[in-house]
């Protein structure tokens, strides 16, 4: 192995802990009603995020010093628990069901959700077999098929909870791995219309997923039904303008914006930072994704630089989706918005994701 250089980058450093502490900030302001009328503390959920955070840094901490190495050789048994741990969600009485969904398990007050490490599970997994298996990568029968062979029985896995938002993220991060490795883009493009198919499928099987199109198309079809989250969150974001009606002042938290502190974190930030305090978000986020591609080309090896690759696509397509579907370029899903949103899984695999980039940044080349 490479030198070991004595600092991380740095520069990744404070902007996980600038989104982390915006998030909390967030969290607070747009839960504080709700959790007041149901909890009778308006801290409730600022307090269980500030607890999710301090687990998640001192995890990332100690990540951040374990040679990035360790997961290659204990990537097979890391996704076989998440394998165990995914058929477990699904029995009653283990796991608990949330807005229709079957994915979480309940350990004492609190709960994690399986699937959301399933996804930096299955990067570490993957960063492993393309390594090692790079010279096939352009053939369909010893490349490409065993590695998305892995990656969408674990996507039957998760939809059957079902959980789309955490699946699409996943096969997502895994497809962009591939492609970077080297897959033959007419692979892809069969691919691409056999998901297209399979997607359709998955909409059509469930009504509830017909109403999220045509609610995308036009909500206005269904204020008070599908289309009510989109319309609440573009009523959120409007009136932001450009500076926002300030810190706290949100209006749509007072119980039209179901549950604001999760997946529509971000219209309440536009509602009460404005134009400017979105796009200092969006600003962090490139500038995060492009240390993250920095730490990827500047890795001394495939393994790590698949692994970086992987993390930082995770994050990318996350920011993407939940953007766009609050701002009503997208589907409803269920997605969180990294660092921002109150949610104990997300924000602790997020924070131990970017201590496996830091140690792979320890030994860049750059």
């Amino acid at each position: 192995m490479p030198t070991k250089k004595t600092t991380p980058d740095i520069i990744l450093m404070i902007l996980t802990f600038t989104l982390l502490a915006i998030g909390l900030i967030m969290v607070y302001s747009a839960s504080a009603i709700w959790a007041d009328y149901k909890f009778d503390d308006s801290f409730f959920f600022a307090k269980r995020q500030m607890l999710f955070a301090g687990v998640g840094i001192v995890g990332m901490f100690f990540i951040m010093n374990v040679d990035y190495w360790t997961w290659r050789t204990w990537a097979k048994v890391l996704v076989i628990v998440c394998f165990v741990l995914l058929v477990l969600v699904l029995i009653p009485g283990i796991g608990n069901v949330r807005n229709g969904s079957r994915s979480w398990i309940g350990i004492g007050a609190f709960s994690i959700q399986p699937s959301e490490f399933m996804k930096l599970a299955m990067i570490a997994f993957l960063a492993k077999f393309l390594s090692e298996n790079q010279k096939y990568i352009t053939t369909f029968k010893k490349g490409l098929a065993p590695s998305l062979g892995l990656v969408f029985l674990a996507f039957g896995m998760i939809m059957l909870q079902p959980d789309l938002g955490t699946g699409t993220v996943m096969v997502g991060t895994c497809i962009v791995m591939i492609f970077i490795a080297g897959a033959r883009v007419s692979h892809f493009a069969v691919l691409g219309l056999i998901g297209i198919a399979g997607f359709a499928a998955l909409v059509i099987s469930a009504p509830y997923r017909i109403k999220r199109i045509t609610s995308f198309l036009d909500p206005w079809q269904d204020p008070l039904g599908s289309g009510f989250q989109i319309i609440q969150s573009l009523f959120a974001i409007g009136p932001g303008g450009l500076f926002g009606l300030g810190l706290g002042q949100s209006r749509q938290k007072f119980f039209y914006l179901p549950e604001p502190q999760t997946d529509f974190i971000f219209a309440i930030l536009a509602e009460e930072l404005g134009f400017i305090g979105g796009s200092f978000i969006l600003l962090l986020f490139s500038l995060l994704l492009w240390r993250g591609i920095r730490i990827a080309l500047g890795a001394p090896d495939l393994y790590g630089s698949f692994l970086a690759v992987g993390i930082i696509a995770m994050v990318a397509i996350q920011v993407m989706i939940n953007i766009g579907v609050v701002t009503g370029l997208m589907p409803v899903t269920g997605i969180t918005l990294p660092f921002l949103s109150y949610g104990g899984s997300s924000l602790t695999l997020m924070l131990l994701a970017i201590g496996v980039l830091l140690n792979i940044s320890r030994y860049s080349r750059y």
